[in-house]
């Protein structure tokens, strides 16, 4: 075992046995509401570990979003793989999950994950995520949502995809959109879960040395950003110099040419150049579904897609 996932359990075993029955114990009073489609089920919470309310904010929503699609499964150890995705400004949760097809995405990848996506500041040009912003904000929150997941009222909604067996927390990818990449940053430096993967989707406008730092922490770990131009496409080549001169597999996009599958699942970095805008960066082009068919999490169903190789992304 490498000695930054001993930490971790180590970590995770200390402070669960404090806690564990306390602040983090999943609750059915928590689920506001839950709709199930032909994709999955969307369980709307009000979570005490939701990014806000936080003390010394204005902001009070404590909304989280958690999509279980129909093909999610407990891992073999009983874990839940989950994918965490950061809204950028003057949206909402609801609106992110909707406009950006994030629900669909993870279908379509057909990874046995569950996707969260917290309320960050509604409908402001902020990228503070409160509570998350702390130590340990990213583990208290999805060991809530896994708790929850996990009681009878929960287990009636899901059926066959029922998460009432789950032991702990699995893997996490780690996505963010514009002004998302501020809780990005905070979660894989400080967050409390092992974090694998962060994909940016024209959405690196700062807090570089926190990537390059997460992206050097550990040799399964990988970082994807997908640029348009401006501030991300510059710092984006910016860290993708950096990490080739520290010696990580780095893959870049050049012109028109387009990364193929097994550049995007070998590569340790990947910058992607985007062909859609700003603000359709996460679906425009797949590129969410993209990531997650090329990431370390377990698919069912996504074996052909691997098998063509050197097609393009």
């Amino acid at each position: 075992m490498l000695r930054r996932d001993l930490l971790f359990a180590l970590g995770a075993g200390l402070v669960g046995s404090a806690f564990a029955t306390d602040a983090w114990a999943g609750s059915s009073k928590s689920i506001v509401a839950s709709s199930t489609t032909s994709v999955g089920t969307t369980f709307t919470l009000s979570a005490k570990h939701a990014p806000f309310p936080c003390e010394g904010s204005a902001y009070a929503d404590s909304t989280v979003l958690v999509f279980v699609p129909l093909q999610a499964r407990l891992t073999k150890s009983k874990k839940v793989d989950f994918v965490v995705h950061f809204h950028g400004h003057n949206t909402t949760s609801e609106k992110a999950i909707e406009s950006h097809k994030l629900r669909e995405q993870l279908r379509d990848s057909r990874q046995s994950a569950v996707l969260v996506v917290p309320q960050g500041p509604v409908n402001a040009a902020e990228g503070d995520f409160g509570k998350l912003m702390k130590k340990n904000g990213l583990l208290r929150l999805l060991e809530e949502v896994r708790e929850t997941l996990a009681t009878p009222r929960a287990d009636k909604i899901l059926g066959k995809t029922s998460l009432a067996e789950s032991k702990a927390i699995g893997r996490v990818v780690v996505s963010g959109h514009s002004g998302g990449y501020r809780p990005a940053a905070a979660v894989v430096s400080r967050g409390g879960v092992d974090v694998r993967e962060v994909y940016l989707f024209d959405a690196l406008y700062g807090d570089v040395d926190a990537f390059e730092h997460f992206a050097l922490a550990a040799k399964q770990n990988k970082i994807v950003s997908y640029y348009v131009g401006g501030v991300p496409r510059e710092k984006s080549l910016q860290l993708a110099d950096k990490l080739t001169n520290e010696g990580v597999l780095v893959k870049r996009e050049r012109g028109d040419k387009r990364l193929t599958r097994e550049e995007l699942v070998k590569g340790r970095a990947c910058f992607l150049s985007g062909k859609g805008t700003h603000a359709t960066a996460t679906y425009e082009e797949h590129a969410l579904r993209d990531c997650l068919l090329a990431s370390c999490l377990v698919g069912r169903g996504s074996k052909a897609w691997h098998e063509d190789k050197q097609q393009p992304r």
